[in-house]
Parts: C-alpha cells; sequence; structure tokens
C-alpha cells in the first residue's frame, strides 16, 4: 500500500513539473537556446532538491541536510504557486490571443477606369501569372502561419511572466514573515469554574517551532524574547519543537532557558519528537527549566494544568493517557490541558477538561492547505466549543519544510483567562 501511494505521488510530482516545465520553459522560448537548456536543467535539478530536502532529515546529518534543505523547500512553496497561477492563467489565454489578433486591413479602392467603345480589348495576361498568384498565396499562408505562431509565443510569456511575479511575490512575503518571527495574537476565553483571584490569568501559548537546517538559534531567541516581552503568568509550549536530534539542534534551543513566567514554563511532545526520539528531547527541555508534562498534572494555585504525550508516541509506547493525566483530580476546579493534536478533544470532553490548547496544524500553512487541514482536524485554529471544553488551536510559531507561510500567519497567542464570577 505504502509503494502504491509513493508511485503515485512520485507521478502526481512528474506530472506538475513536466507542466511547469512546458509553460515555463517550452512554450516561451526557442528550441536549442540558453534559456530553454538551462530552463530544461532546472526542471530536473529542483525537484531532486525537494525530494532530498523532504527525507534529508533522515538520510543526512543536518550540515549537509542545510545544502539542499534551503532551495529544496522553497521551490516546492514556489512549485506550487506557479502551477496555481499558471492554472489561473489558463482562462486569460484565449482573450489575449484574441487581443494580440491583427485587424484586417481594408482593401484600397481603386478608381475605375472607362475606356471608349472603340478602345482595342487589353491584352491576356501572361501564361506565367498563374504562378505568381499561387507563390502570392503561399507566401500569404506562410505568413499567417507566422502571426499565429508570434501571438501565441507573445500570449506564453505574458502568462508564464505574471505567473512567475505573483508566485515570487506571494512566497517571498510568506517567507518574510516566518523569518521575521511571530507575532503576539490576543485571546480572552471565559471558564465557568475559574475563581474570581484568577480572572485576567495570561497563558503564553506556543508550538510548532520547528528547529531544524532552516529555523535556528535566532528563531529560538526571537520567540523568547517576544514571550518575555508581554510578561505571562504561565507558558506553554505544545508540540513539535524540533525537526532533530539533541546533539544536532541542542544548541538551537538552548534559549528557552531564558523564558520568564511566575508560574514557569512547561512543555509536552508533538509528533515530530518521536521521529528522532522524544524521551532526549523531554530531559533536555527540563535542563533549560522548561517542565515536561508526560501524561501528568501541576496544581497551580488556582486551576489544575496537564498535558498528555502526542498519539505518535503511542507507537513506542508513549502515547496519551487521560486517566493517568486527570483521572483523579478535583473536578470542582478548572483544568487546562495541553495537547498537541485538536484531534484529542473528544478525549478531553469525556474527561471534564475546560480548556485543551493544542497547535499541530499550522493554520493550513499555504493556502490552500487549510482545506485540506479541515478534513482532518475538528478545529483548524482559533477558539471553538465542543460541549463544556472549549479548544483553542495556534497556527504555530514557525514552519515545517518551506520556511513560508500564505494566509496562516504565525502566532504566538497569550490567552487570558475570564472568570464568570469577576
Amino acid at each position: 500500500m505504502i509503494a502504491v501511494v509513493a508511485v503515485a505521488a512520485l507521478g502526481l510530482l512528474g506530472l506538475m513539473h513536466w507542466y511547469l516545465w512546458r509553460r515555463l520553459v517550452r512554450d516561451v522560448s526557442r528550441p536549442g537556446g540558453p534559456y530553454r537548456r538551462t530552463g530544461t536543467a532546472l526542471a530536473l535539478l529542483l525537484p531532486a532538491l525537494m525530494l532530498l530536502a523532504l527525507i534529508g532529515g533522515r538520510a543526512f546529518p543536518l550540515a549537509v541536510e542545510r545544502w539542499f534543505a534551503w532551495p529544496g523547500y522553497l521551490w516546492m512553496a514556489l512549485g506550487l504557486y506557479l502551477l496555481l497561477a499558471l492554472l489561473a492563467g489558463e482562462a486569460l489565454r484565449p482573450l489575449l490571443f484574441r487581443l494580440r489578433r491583427p485587424r484586417p486591413r481594408a482593401a484600397a479602392a481603386r478608381p475605375e477606369t472607362v475606356r471608349p467603345e472603340s478602345a482595342e480589348p487589353e491584352p491576356a495576361e501572361p501564361e506565367s501569372a498563374e504562378p505568381v498568384m499561387q507563390s502570392t498565396a503561399e507566401s500569404t499562408a506562410e505568413s499567417a502561419v507566422e502571426s499565429v505562431a508570434s501571438r501565441r509565443l507573445f500570449v506564453s510569456r505574458v502568462v508564464a511572466g505574471g505567473a512567475a511575479a505573483v508566485a515570487v511575490g506571494v512566497v517571498g512575503t510568506g517567507a518574510y514573515g516566518v523569518l521575521r518571527g511571530p507575532r503576539i495574537k490576543q485571546v480572552t476565553v471565559p471558564l465557568a469554574k475559574l475563581p474570581r483571584a484568577a480572572h485576567g490569568y495570561r497563558i503564553a501559548v506556543v508550538s510548532d517551532i520547528h528547529l531544524g537546517p532552516i529555523l535556528g538559534r535566532a528563531h529560538t531567541r526571537r520567540i523568547v524574547d517576544t514571550i518575555n516581552a508581554v510578561q505571562p503568568d504561565l507558558i506553554t509550549v505544545v508540540g513539535d519543537l524540533v525537526d532533530g536530534t539533541v546533539p544536532e539542534l541542542g544548541p538551537a534551543a538552548r534559549p528557552l532557558a531564558d523564558l520568564r513566567a511566575r508560574d514557569g514554563a512547561y512543555f509536552v511532545t508533538g509528533n515530530h519528537e518521536y521521529f528522532s526520539g522524544a524521551a532526549p528531547w523531554v530531559e533536555f527541555v527540563r535542563e533549560l527549566g522548561v517542565h515536561p508534562l508526560e501524561n501528568d498534572r501541576v496544581e497551580l494555585p488556582r486551576f489544575d494544568l496537564a498535558g498528555v504525550n502526542d498519539l505518535a508516541g503511542t507507537a513506542h509506547g508513549q502515547g496519551p493517557d487521560y486517566d493517568r493525566a486527570l483521572g483523579d483530580r478535583d473536578r470542582t476546579r478548572a483544568a487546562v490541558l495541553m495537547a498537541h493534536q485538536p484531534v484529542t478533544i473528544h478525549d478531553s470532553v469525556r474527561h471534564g477538561v475546560d480548556l485543551q490548547l493544542s497547535g499541530h496544524t499550522h493554520g493550513g500553512q499555504l493556502w490552500p492547505g487549510n482545506y485540506l487541514a479541515e478534513l482532518a482536524n475538528p478545529t483548524v485554529a482559533g477558539l471553538e466549543r465542543y460541549g463544556d471544553t472549549q479548544l483553542y488551536v495556534t497556527r504555530g510559531a514557525g514552519a515545517w519544510g518551506p520556511p513560508v507561510r500564505v494566509g496562516a500567519p504565525s502566532d504566538i497567542t497569550v490567552v487570558t483567562l475570564a472568570s464568570l464570577h469577576a
């Protein structure tokens, strides 16, 4: 089954790049020219780099992976928006072709010559006139063919140039948003069981930082400085911190030791932690002063904070255990749960959780990926209610794969708890 899916995916990838090559290279250039040769070479090289980037973390050390992660992942995003822009341009081709069509020239009116009746008849045309007329007709036909070819080339270049400009603009803006760092988003969540004394309590929620071959120590530093600047009461790191091992990415994560909040910082695993070994990362963040909650709970002064392992840990015997995290708690107290994936919300409802904090979806990251994310997640981004439980999903502070976000800006959310008794 996996082999069938892999072959189908490679076939689709090949078809996509053939289409891009046809519209961006073949249709806009003359055979044998330098543009045609260079474009054809890139049409083979870029998808190869993209595939290497996708498998790189499991096949190469980080120092090697960086060499093809940048071009490979950027091409993944650029290729997507080139494809979408070119497909939209297909609707414009017939219109542009008609607009480019030359208008027929009106034949010049010849003055009619009146001859006297006595005038001698004009001599017959020489026998060579017919070949001359045939040659003229062939020349006109060739000119028409060249005109059509010229119009097609013009239309192809306009559509290709427009698609390239749109794709580069979209990807460039999306990359700037990621590399600039996440912005603070404010959300107020009322909780029925929250005491009056906890009204206005602020929790900084950060998820999906995705340290790896592209996002590194500087990215972590921006996130830490942004969180500390708002002075939250509590910090929650809700999974997918890294894409690599502790020896490779430990230095990049070290600025997390500077996180500051009155009630501390807490961490739960995401699915990506299990790709490189979750246990070493749990111990490493503990050394940094960030408290891991592995199916565990801490009783803060005015509510309970719990955390469960990610679903990906199930394959390693470390999956989520709601009974262990929440089974013996005092249900008269409000409970806030950290769980990386929103799909666990129904377990939270059954265990009487008041608020679940999640990430994982990236808000879709690359439009129209949000529509695909909606198929797999109950909530893609924002706050929603499920029975007596509320679910908040952050879009995340980093990016997986392409360091690009379109239609889903990165964020660090400050959740302000509100008491109904205030």
